[in-house]
């Protein structure tokens, strides 16, 4: 049946054909978006369709002519269905190309090239139904492109989200890669959790980015294991690249064991529905949920990369729109030419990390997601010496930096942290020298915010430590060298002959005396 009947192919033994699905419509962000192109196992009655189209089906017949001699004659005919059935009982069909998948969106292959011509690929064994005529992607992009596709993404498409922290963004750039790049990585995919504080505030929006580039199919969680496993089950026999779970109840935790065993099986097998056989199938989807304040348990902990939403805001749907990046997102994104730009930019981004060697992250451990979570090196500036002032690592600018290397591209430079963020350095440990020269003054500090003025009685504790020490400042200790003709003060003793001063009335409230202008107690007129 080589090259006899087109677009057959051979998937676990059995003959497939792909045809196109008619009556597709343009969907909206959180409703189903099926691939334009469908594998259907062949039936008897679609063996014999195929035959009359595209092959010549004849039986030899004889007959006698005008003269009486015997004639053998070719009569088109269509073969029986019992012998249809037969034909395709067998698991063995050499010369015919065996299907390993069928993917919405250009993907980059195992040696770093990308397949996107759509069709069928020999190499490796997948249909590209592309939902989008994408135009060529150059293999080495300019860098014009790469800032380009850079600004686009994260200046215009993803700047007006509520993200919680600079990882939240880095988290989902990288799920949105992720299609593009599970064969080059051949890594197992994460469970994907989109949560918010808040509703309506970009949760569905953003899991239609990867559903339309890829083809999304939208279900409601199952709250008990059975019925969980056998959504599962029936979601992996259609044509899809991602599966979403929207809008789970509120504090829904998420531990279900039958969910952390799917993210972590590169083959799905179960018993089929209806039937007393199991089927296997390969497990190459993205896992998505979303929900508002959900949380993860058990298992599914270490299994889940998640992506949280933080408006600040009680009616995040009444923002102006007016000055964002691009307004009204939820129905911009379901324009199949917008599709296009986001998904054109994507792979000029994945190109351009692969023209530089596809570097990776070394020192990050993520379980079974390791080779998923650091396809990415993100460059580190030149070592030099530390200057004094210069303010220490922080502990967590490593974590974030470990986030952000979960992304495959886009990250040439970390963005730069907020400021209000920014810790202040840590103090140097106190020598013996230090403590000799600067020794600790005795009282009690004063700790306020730095940009709220104290309250009354801190003002006042501060305003009294500092009259204190002042006073400290003046009195002298004995044994040191005395200038001639100035009386001393020992610990509070007063000189002969002088009398004691007595304390202003307005000290308390009164700013602390410059050094150079402050006077002995013995000085002081009364």
């Amino acid at each position: 049946m080589d090259g006899l009947l087109p677009d057959t192919y051979v998937s676990a033994g059995s003959l497939v054909h792909m045809e196109a699905v008619s009556g597709g419509l343009p969907t909206a962000a959180d409703e189903d978006s099926p691939l334009p192109i469908s594998a259907s196992a062949l039936t008897p009655a679609g063996l014999a369709g195929l035959l009359a189209e595209h092959a010549y089906v004849y039986k030899v017949k004889t007959r006698k002519t005008d003269g009486g001699n015997p004639e053998m004659y070719e009569d088109e005919v269509t073969p029986p269905r019992d012998i249809l059935s037969s034909v395709l009982a067998g698991k063995t069909w050499p010369g015919v190309p065996p299907l390993r998948g069928i993917i919405g969106a250009p993907v980059l292959r195992r040696d770093g090239t990308l397949l996107q011509q759509p069709g069928y690929d020999p190499q490796t064994g997948l249909y590209l139904a592309a939902k989008v005529t994408l135009p060529p992607v150059p293999d080495q992009p300019t860098p014009e492109q790469v800032r380009d596709a850079r600004t686009f993404l994260l200046g215009q498409f993803l700047r007006d989200f509520p993200w919680a922290s600079a990882a939240d963004r880095a988290n989902y750039v990288a799920l949105l890669a992720t299609p593009i790049l599970r064969h080059f990585t051949r890594s197992l995919t994460p469970f994907a959790l989109i949560d918010a504080t808040m509703p309506s505030s970009g949760k569905t929006i953003l899991t239609a980015g990867p559903g339309m580039l890829y083809g999304q199919r939208v279900m409601t969680w199952a709250y008990s294991d059975e019925e969980l496993r056998k959504s599962i089950t029936a979601v992996l026999a259609e044509q899809v690249g991602v599966v979403i779970w929207d809008n789970l109840a509120e504090g829904t935790v998420i531990d279900s064991p039958v969910l952390a065993q799917l993210v972590t099986s590169g083959v799905w097998s179960d018993r089929q529905l209806g039937a007393s056989r199991n089927v296997a199938t390969v497990n190459d989807r993205l896992w998505m949920a979303t929900g508002n304040n959900l949380q993860v348990g058990g298992d599914m902990a270490s299994r889940t990369v998640r992506v949280h939403l933080d408006p600040d805001m009680p009616r995040p749907e009444l923002r102006d729109q007016a000055g964002f990046g691009i307004p009204h997102l939820d129905q911009w994104i379901t324009d199949p030419a917008n599709q296009l730009t986001v998904l054109w930019h994507l792979l000029v981004l994945v190109l351009d990390w692969t023209r530089q060697g596809a570097p990776r992250v070394s020192g990050l451990s993520m379980r079974q997601f390791t080779p998923w979570a650091h396809p990415r090196r993100v460059p580190r500036p030149p070592r030099h010496r530390r200057v004094p002032h210069q303010r220490r690592r922080h502990p967590r600018d490593r974590r974030r930096r470990n986030a952000l290397a979960r992304v495959p591209h886009l990250l040439a430079r970390p963005p730069r942290q907020p400021a209000d963020d920014r810790r202040r350095p840590t103090p140097r440990r106190r020598t013996h020298a230090d403590r000799q020269r600067h020794p600790r003054p005795v009282g009690r500090a004063v700790h306020h915010h730095p940009q709220r003025p104290p309250t009354q009685p801190a003002a006042t504790r501060a305003v009294a430590h500092r009259a204190s020490r002042a006073v400290a400042r003046r009195t002298r200790r004995p044994g040191r060298q005395e200038r001639p003709g100035r009386p001393v003060r020992v610990l509070g003793r007063t000189p002969p002959g002088v009398k004691p001063a007595e304390p202003s009335p307005h000290l308390r409230n009164a700013a602390p005396t410059p050094p150079h202008q402050r006077k002995h107690p013995a000085e002081i007129r009364t």
